[in-house]
């Protein structure tokens, strides 16, 4: 169970592009591909395809959502959103001639978001194997301090886990560990991270 929800968006966007395969007809960019496959013959249940292929968007932004609430980074899930707005615009807009633009752009972008949250999967799996040794005592309490505004808050590290973004709470700066870093904490923060305090390598 933990593995399909993990997977869940990459089996959306499969499905996604898989599906329009089947339909060259509604998706003439890949017609080519699918009648040098033989795959024109699904054709015959097009209206069946365009229903799957609509379900299967709502999949991969759930996908997303989940994998969201893992690792906290957010990007990928609003541009899978506003993919989907681009997607289903395309299908229901009336009077609109960019039909065709606004799909493709639509399921690129949601490729894009799943490969970037791939990414971010990857990065937050990596951080939970750095967790520091239990039978150690860390500071976990770090003042940053924001390079745009100096702003400074503390705030309490976890130890499981690599904070990468962190938004400044005064002018609302999105703060990215420096070059070499593994953390927020690293970079702006009064004390390092815990895995760093034990002298490990981190991220």
């Amino acid at each position: 169970m933990k593995n399909l929800t993990r997977n869940l968006d990459k089996f959306g966007i499969f499905g996604l592009f898989l599906t329009a395969l089947f339909s060259p007809c509604c998706f003439p960019l890949f017609a080519f591909a699918g009648s040098a496959l033989g795959l024109g013959t699904f054709e015959h249940f097009g209206e069946l395809g365009i229903w799957m292929f609509q379900s299967l968007v709502f999949v991969t932004i759930a996908g997303l959502y989940l994998s969201y609430r893992n690792h906290r980074c957010k990007y990928p899930l609003i541009v899978a959103l506003a993919c989907g707005i681009l997607i289903f615009y395309a299908f229901y807009a009336e009077h609109t001639n960019y039909e065709t633009e606004f799909l493709y752009l639509g399921m690129f972008g949601m490729l894009i978001a799943t490969l970037w949250n791939f990414k971010r999967n990857k990065m937050h799996r990596a951080c939970l194997s750095c967790e520091p040794s239990q039978n150690k005592e860390f500071n976990l309490s770090s003042t940053i301090t924001c390079p745009n505004c100096d702003h400074k808050k503390t705030e309490t590290m976890p130890t499981n886990a690599c904070t990468y973004f962190y938004e400044c709470t005064n002018c609302k700066t999105m703060l990215k560990p420096l070059k070499g870093d593994c953390c927020v904490f690293c970079s702006y923060g009064t004390i390092k991270c815990p895995p760093i305090q034990a002298g490990e390598k981190c991220c």
